[in-house]
């Protein structure tokens, strides 16, 4: 296989595990209808999009008859300690037609040691999340940053019932990162539970997207990163992928938006 025949393969394998986000301040509908559009080109599609909660029922219109998945948001970005309202906010999104929950850890909780509140969330959420619908658990490790609380923050979120962890939020300095991600994997090898990885923040480049995938292959296992058991939380990455499967070169494709 040549380099760009590799490029192209890995930037497929990307593209298909991506959930193409919009979180940003200024999202309007026409930047939903866009953002699905983009999600069902056919060179994809990707496997979900993630929105703010209030765009979910016109993303489920946009979306409707494509495979891609719909994603969104609770306890977000702060990562709040009232299980209750979060519980709700879910049950909302359930209804209003999200079917993957991306529900930001207590992190300050764990920070200071209040592992319970921590635990009393997930499980809270994991309660009304069920069926088809998938719980992603944002561990916000930028923020836990040592290593031990982040190993921590992976054992809980997997043992209180999490389908995915996820690195970050995409809004505090420090995102994900490829040692984080390490250490995420080798929690979930350890539990011997069909959990996934969502790395989330600053992946823009093929070579970005690719440190994940391969970082993935080699602690769970040759061909593990598939869109059951990986994702990659990011906006800007599309562009890039869809470049070099439009034969350009990685070096030069950097996401826009």
């Amino acid at each position: 296989m040549t380099d760009a025949s590799a490029d192209r393969e890995t930037a497929r394998r990307a593209l298909r595990c991506l959930d193409l986000t919009d979180l940003t301040e200024i999202c309007t509908d026409a930047a939903i209808d866009a953002l699905c559009a983009r999600a069902t080109d056919e060179r994809g599609p990707v496997a979900a999009v993630c929105v703010w909660p209030q765009f979910v029922s016109r993303a489920r219109q946009a979306l409707r008859g494509s495979p891609v998945r719909l994603a969104t948001v609770v306890n977000f970005p702060a990562g709040g300690e009232d299980a209750g309202r979060v519980a709700d906010d879910t049950l909302e999104a359930l209804g209003d037609g999200a079917n993957e929950i991306d529900l930001v850890l207590p992190y300050e909780a764990l920070r200071r040691g209040d592992a319970d509140a921590a635990r009393e969330m997930v499980e809270a959420v994991r309660d009304v999340v069920d069926g088809a619908n998938l719980l992603k658990v944002i561990l916000e490790t930028g923020v836990l940053a040592d290593p031990a609380l982040i190993e921590a923050a992976s054992r809980l979120a997997i043992d209180a019932g999490a389908d995915f962890i996820k690195t970050s939020t995409g809004k505090t300095p420090v995102s994900a990162t490829p040692e984080a991600a390490r250490i995420m994997l080798e929690a979930i090898k350890a539990s011997g539970r069909p959990v996934g990885l969502k790395p989330s923040g600053g992946i823009r480049t093929l070579e970005d997207a690719a440190l994940y995938i391969d970082l993935a292959d080699r602690v769970m296992g040759p061909g593990w990163a598939t869109p059951r058991t990986f994702r990659i939380g990011a906006s800007s990455v599309y562009d890039a992928l869809m470049a070099v499967l439009d034969g350009q070169s990685p070096a030069t494709t950097v996401g826009r938006y």
